[in-house]
């Protein structure tokens, strides 16, 4: 079963995965807002959001950032997604998307990239690890599809 969890959007409103029971659930993890790779992606799943909607399913993005860094993000780049903020990281460790990364030769810990797909229940049908943005969104809403 998908680890439950409640925390906040950009607007401060509280959400909890288990609001969205009877719904498919793309979550998905990544480490910072308004960087290349995060930007890509959120406006990838942003894209496809109604497609991903026909399928019963929502999108659900969460980073360490801030609310308020979600709602400037939201508004830079016109985003259509559910963004909340895990402020000290404890949702993305206990997904396993917490770990040692390597920026210019160095180590240090932060968010790996990875996605989730929850089914209506509540469990974990198909997980992504050290996610390439490239294709994701469509690589997960035909995942989807596949398992419908």
């Amino acid at each position: 079963m998908a680890p439950e969890f409640c925390l906040p959007d950009a607007e401060g409103k509280e959400h909890c995965l288990s609001d969205f029971r009877g719904k498919w659930v793309v979550l998905y993890f990544y480490p910072k807002d308004n960087t290349s790779g995060c930007t890509k992606e959120a406006i990838g799943f942003t894209e496809r959001k109604r497609d991903f909607e026909k399928e019963g399913a929502v999108i659900i993005g969460i980073s360490k950032d801030s609310p308020k860094s979600h709602a400037r993000f939201i508004e830079k780049h016109g985003l259509d997604i559910l963004l909340l903020s895990d402020e000290d990281h404890s949702v993305i460790e206990r997904y396993g998307a917490w770990g040692k990364k390597k920026l210019y030769g160095k180590e240090h810990w932060g968010t790996v990239r990875s996605t989730f797909l929850i089914d209506p229940k509540g469990k974990v049908v198909s997980e992504w690890r050290k996610v390439k943005v490239a294709g994701h969104a469509d690589e997960v809403l035909n995942a989807l599809r596949d398992l419908k």
